[in-house]
């Protein structure tokens, strides 16, 4: 889906790992469609344990009704058997701001998390958990 004043995602499934690249700021209107393909997805995954690799491009940030729907988003994901979230921040002025927020967003619900600079690197560690 793409919102291009309100930020844009492309989610992809490659074998228990979900890709997730997302760019721009995430408002209500674009984390609220977020939450809809998410789980339409992630009812797929559910038979077995998998991770998620989020790749934030750019100046991505989270209003704060957007942060809470990350939240519950996460909370959706976890139930269906995600076990794992790697985040990698790239070219982003507001890097610092947005590991925030994912801090809050992953330490609520209790997933296992990790910040990385590198795709490459962030799959590694998702892959270690997966097997």
């Amino acid at each position: 889906m793409q919102y291009s004043t309100h930020g844009s995602y492309r989610i992809e499934q490659q074998d228990n790992i979900l890709f997730i690249d997302a760019q721009g700021p995430f408002d209500d209107i674009v984390t609220e469609q977020y939450y809809q393909d998410i789980k339409l997805i992630s009812k797929k995954m559910s038979d077995s344990p998998w991770a998620s690799l989020v790749s934030f491009k750019g100046n991505s940030v989270f209003t704060p009704d957007a942060e809470q729907k990350l939240i519950e988003t996460t909370q959706y994901r976890v139930d269906k058997g995600m076990i794992a979230i790697a985040a990698v921040i790239l070219n982003s002025n507001y890097a610092d701001t947005l590991q925030m927020q994912l801090q809050r967003i992953y330490q609520n619900n209790g997933v296992q998390f990790n910040f990385f600079s590198n795709v490459e690197h962030a799959q590694k560690w998702l892959n270690s958990f997966i097997n």
